[in-house]
């Protein structure tokens, strides 16, 4: 009974491993989001002072009333803007606030689950399994199919919704071929790619230089290069150096170091460096969680015997049972093959084991005690998994090492 108890008893620090991101990006989304009231207060603060200070002087030199008024009435506007940005920002972190709270207490309702065998373990594991769901289906680009699903199984609180809607969006605007909503990305979200040292703004000017080149626009390419790129000489040299020369090479130029430039393939590299960028920038792993629950899984079940000529398995053509093991299915059984073979801390191999001459290992008393019940003869004993009879003088005794 004991022993039972140890083996169902939950583990929840050992859940959660998987579920940091659920806690992590909504305080990223938080911290972003007092930045930007932090510089629109920093920045009309400065403006509204040196506007006060230049009225309050036309005052007392007895300057034009009508002006004194403009300006006020002015700096009363700016400050209703800013009061109405400030509204709107607050709002969302309401909302943040809220999915934090709601996404706490899913993971302590997980605390509160005494034992694996619990109902309540079975509740909480669908939910997440629902979450890796719409987190797999994001990721793919499926927005709307994971906001249905989201919306039916009553989760959008603990989804990302909109965050990853907006990184397909981004990451989709770069594939056609535009620059335009990810250098809008890029600005919005400067102050934090600043401490990263990323490099997506730089390619991205960079893609804007080749596109002005490959379309004959020679000062217009200078120009830009002047504004983005050489600033830049000192950070990434060899690239700078590479885009001056692109200037006296033509869109169908056989060297290679230039062709690659002006490959199409380019936009593609720019969409994965935006993917990547945006997943650093708000601690999302680079993988679905749903791949990582499943490595793990796999990982945890997977023996020698699965990928045995001997195993049983519906993947397994010369094999005359059916198994229940997940990694023998077909489903899975090719996709687990690279993945490393399971620890296990405790053995569960029964007494006196003894192998059969087709490779498979049984306890021996049990093995001739179901010989028996099944009516064999004393010198014969059975498989019980493939139902083969051999001689009791076949079976050699096992040494566990």
């Amino acid at each position: 009974m004991a022993a039972e108890l140890t083996t169902t008893k939950l583990n929840a620090e050992s859940h959660l491993l998987l579920d940091q991101p659920l806690l992590r990006l909504p305080h990223e989304l938080a911290r972003k989001n007092f930045k930007i009231v932090q510089k629109n207060v920093e920045r009309e603060n400065k403006d509204i002072l040196s506007a006060l200070k230049t009225t309050a002087n036309a005052a007392f030199t007895g300057n034009d009333s009508g002006q004194t008024l403009s300006s006020l009435d002015n700096m009363i506007n700016r400050m209703q803007g800013l009061k109405r940005k400030m509204v709107t920002l607050h709002n969302e972190e309401m909302v943040l606030h809220q999915h934090s709270r709601r996404r706490i207490q899913h993971l302590q309702d997980l605390y509160e689950i005494p034992s694996l065998a619990d109902v309540k373990y079975d509740e909480w594991s669908r939910v997440r399994l629902n979450r890796l769901l719409v987190d797999y289906l994001l990721r793919c680009g499926y927005g709307e199919s994971a906001r249905a699903l989201a919306r039916e199984k009553g989760i959008e609180e603990l989804v990302d919704l909109d965050v990853f809607v907006q990184c397909h969006m981004v990451e989709e605007s770069l594939r056609r071929g535009s620059t335009k909503e990810c250098l809008a990305w890029c600005a919005e979200h400067k102050p934090m790619m600043k401490k990263t040292d990323n490099r997506l703004e730089f390619e991205l000017r960079m893609q804007q230089y080749i596109e002005l080149r490959r379309n004959g626009q020679v000062v217009e390419a200078r120009q830009h290069a002047r504004k983005y790129l050489t600033q830049h000489a000192s950070t990434y040299p060899k690239e700078v150096n590479r885009a001056a020369g692109l200037l006296a090479y033509p869109p169908d130029t056989q060297v290679q170091e230039y062709n690659m430039l002006y490959s199409t393939a380019r936009w593609d590299v720019l969409a994965t460096l935006f993917v990547q960028t945006h997943h650093e920038l708000f601690s999302l792993p680079a993988r679905p969680l749903l791949h990582i629950a499943l490595s793990a899984g796999l990982s945890a079940l997977k023996t020698p015997s699965c990928h045995s000529k001997h195993a049983s398995s519906t993947a397994n053509a010369s094999s005359t049972t059916t198994s229940v093991c997940p990694i023998c299915s077909t489903e899975l059984n090719e996709l687990a093959r690279k993945l490393p073979y399971a620890h296990h801390t405790k053995s569960y191999v029964e007494n006196d084991p003894v192998v059969l001459p087709n490779g498979r290992v049984y306890g021996r008393d049990r093995l001739l005690e179901m010989s028996v019940k099944v009516g064999l003869d004393p010198g014969l004993v059975k498989d019980p998994t493939t139902s083969h009879v051999y001689p009791a003088s076949d079976i050699r005794k096992v040494y566990i090492s």
